[in-house]
């Protein structure tokens, strides 16, 4: 493939000119290089890059700036390639991630294992062609998740199932972690879904989810 016109972010400045001058020495056009999610947004947008590389986390808050923006980008531009860059691998997001159209033009790469630059710009090459390129440490924890269903829980919906498990009605948990039992019920529908337990006539799903939750 020749060269790609590429829409970098990245916050931290070292790294960020960095890899401007890796994809330039390999015959890359970078149109634009950002280092915040709304930024990123309004690049792509204006110059509609081949591919867009982006990290996790940036400013302002450090948590997930980064996906959220190539979700946002994803849903507008379909054809847009995405090449996501980690320090961690964030589980929840990067099974959204490839969820959202099943990880063409995909690829999920942790910062620290990426030993070999031409291997990193053969990935890019590969995701700009519509190829899926993800590193095994991230496939490792995607499939160790799905084997476990749990995993998928976040802490507090984990405090809720433990109530559960106890025998307490949406009230008594409520009252227990001080929350209304709307949120409640918000929270017991996630378990629901998240383990996989879709309604069904003749199983009672708060059952089944305690049942797991004691075989885990």
């Amino acid at each position: 493939m020749s060269g790609l016109r590429v829409v970098l972010a990245e916050d931290a400045v070292l790294l960020r000119e960095g890899l401007v001058g890796l994809l330039e020495r390999f015959g890359h056009e970078v149109a634009a290089a950002v280092g915040d999610g709304p930024s990123l947004i309004a690049a792509t947008r204006e110059h509609r890059p081949d591919v867009v590389i982006a990290d996790v986390r940036m400013p302002p808050d450090f948590t997930d700036e980064g996906l959220r923006a190539a979700r946002e980008l994803q849903a507008a531009l379909p054809s847009l390639a995405v090449l996501v860059l980690s320090q961690y691998v964030e589980q929840t997001f990067a099974e959204e991630l490839f969820d959202a159209r099943g990880a063409s033009g995909m690829g999920y790469l942790l910062k620290e294992r990426i030993g070999d630059v031409e291997e990193f710009a053969d990935a890019l090459t590969r995701v700009a062609g519509g190829g899926t390129v993800v590193d095994p440490e991230v496939v490792r924890q995607l499939l160790a998740r799905r084997r476990d269903p749990l995993r998928r829980l976040t802490p507090r919906e984990r405090e809720v199932l433990a109530h559960m498990a106890e025998g307490r009605s949406n009230a008594a948990i409520a009252r227990a972690l001080v929350v209304t039992e709307a949120a409640v019920a918000k929270h017991i529908a996630s378990i629901l879904t998240k383990l996989d337990l879709p309604p069904a006539p003749d199983d009672h799903r708060r059952v089944l989810a305690v049942l797991a939750y004691l075989r885990g």
